[in-house]
């Protein structure tokens, strides 16, 4: 069995983390400012430990950090993993801008 790491596994993790509206919504939120768990909680009709779930894989995407501050855990946006993701869509944008400006050209040309 061959093992690798590779960078697509991180991506997989992030865009498995937005895969989910909730943790989107969660995500939008933090990117504001931080946030208690009991914060983010009290916007969803969602347990408390649901909530907690949601930051884990938030947390596991590396894309939110949580930190203790006194008795409160707070978490706050964490861009790094979703500057990778970014690259990586631009990657197919660009695909596509070349490919759309082709056939424009294509049809610009044999009108």
């Amino acid at each position: 069995m061959v093992e690798y790491y590779s960078h697509h596994d991180s991506l997989d993790s992030v865009f498995g983390s937005l895969a989910d509206p909730t943790r989107r919504n969660i995500l939008r939120r933090v990117s504001r400012k931080p946030l208690s768990i009991g914060e983010v909680a009290s916007h969803y009709s969602l347990s408390l430990a649901a909530v907690s779930k949601h930051i884990k894989v938030l947390e596991e995407a590396k894309l939110v950090h949580k930190h203790k501050r006194g008795r409160e855990h707070f978490i706050v946006l964490f861009p790094p993993a979703l500057r990778e993701a970014e690259k990586y869509l631009k990657w197919y944008e660009r695909l596509w801008n070349e490919r759309l400006d082709s056939l424009e050209n294509y049809l610009k040309d044999n009108q």
